[in-house]
């Protein structure tokens, strides 16, 4: 039996040419908030410190607050956390992107689903 259609909806909220938050950046802040550290939250992920720092600063700049707060050392203060804008931030994102999901499954995807292929054709012409 075919799997059935697949509808994915991708939110990014855009800060001129920057994604100042989208799938990923949102679980980079989830795993920042889990384990207190870019780097730590880079592994878990499986991505390199720089590309977590790049993304982390990239947020950071297009906020109106930071969203990660760093302290540099090896203290038992040092680390990352989420700033209260940051959990904020993140919680409105999720709650969109769930929001997205509710309406997302309905009457009108259901008449595209029933109209879907579940192949493509292999020519236009077919």
């Amino acid at each position: 039996m075919p799997a059935p259609p697949r509808l994915k909806i991708k939110i990014q909220i855009h800060c001129e040419d920057e994604i100042a938050i989208g799938p990923g950046k949102a679980d980079l802040l989830e795993a920042i908030r889990r384990h207190g550290s870019i780097s730590a939250a880079g592994r878990a992920m499986d991505m390199s410190y720089r590309r977590a720092w790049l993304l982390v600063d990239t947020m950071n700049r297009c906020w109106d607050g930071p969203l990660v707060q760093t302290s540099p050392g090896r203290s038992a203060t040092s680390g990352a956390r989420l700033t209260e804008l940051g959990e904020q931030v993140l919680a409105h994102y999720r709650t969109l992107q769930d929001d997205i999901v509710r309406a997302a499954h309905g009457a009108d995807y259901d008449a595209l689903a029933k109209r879907l292929r579940s192949v493509p054709r292999s020519s236009q012409k077919d």
